[in-house]
């Protein structure tokens, strides 16, 4: 399991902050969450996906990963 930690705007259209995830891929990750929260199909795309600290955008296998931060943009500096 993978816990997938959501900030912000994510967090709100996902109605928590984390949980954790039986995904094997980011790409089965990313279809499953829309799935079962909806609201995060139109900010998901636009959220910087980090995958044990480090950013990703591709599909790639979750095995070993730990955590997942799914941030989206932030106003601001």
């Amino acid at each position: 399991m993978t816990r997938v930690r959501y900030f912000a705007a994510a967090a709100e259209a996902a109605g928590t902050d984390a949980e954790e995830r039986p995904e094997t891929t980011l790409a089965e990750l990313r279809a499953a969450v829309v799935s079962e929260h909806p609201a995060l199909g139109d900010i998901l795309p636009k959220c910087a996906v980090m995958v044990d600290g480090v950013r990703s955008d591709d599909d790639r296998s979750l095995d070993g990963v730990a955590l997942i931060d799914v941030l989206p943009p932030f106003a601001g500096g």
